[in-house]
């Protein structure tokens, strides 16, 4: 089992930034592939980016494609997004996944992620 715990999140303008923080406890962290997803209101959930095992991969959905950053400290079982140049649209709450089997390459859907963060808030003003 692997517990994770978001944090970072708040009210930000358009052009801002957010440094978004995932904590993880339980299992060994360093084996596991972390991924960021979001949900806005009426909306699915929907992939943002993700990193491997290593943090020698990522991966980032076309929207966030360089605006965002994606990265891990394994010495402290922490994965972060660092979102810059917010617009309104991202506005949604940002929840952290872990999983130890998913191919990154094509893993970009919720269900393929055994274990989820409670998630947090990210508001962006126009």
């Amino acid at each position: 089992q692997v517990q994770l715990a978001e944090s970072g999140g708040g009210l930000v303008q358009a052009g801002g930034s957010l440094r978004l923080s995932c904590a993880a406890s339980g299992r060994t962290f360093n084996g596991y592939e972390m991924a960021w997803f979001r949900q806005a209101p009426g909306k699915e959930r929907g992939f943002v980016a993700a990193i491997n095992w290593s943090g020698g991969s990522t991966y980032y959905a076309d929207s966030v494609k360089g605006r965002f950053t994606i990265s891990r400290d394994n010495a402290k079982n922490t994965v972060y997004l660092q979102m810059n140049s917010l617009k309104p649209e991202d506005t949604a709450v940002y929840y952290c996944a872990a999983d130890f089997y998913v191919d990154l390459s094509t893993g970009s859907e919720p269900w393929e992620y055994d274990y989820w963060g409670q998630g947090t808030q990210v508001t962006v003003s126009s």
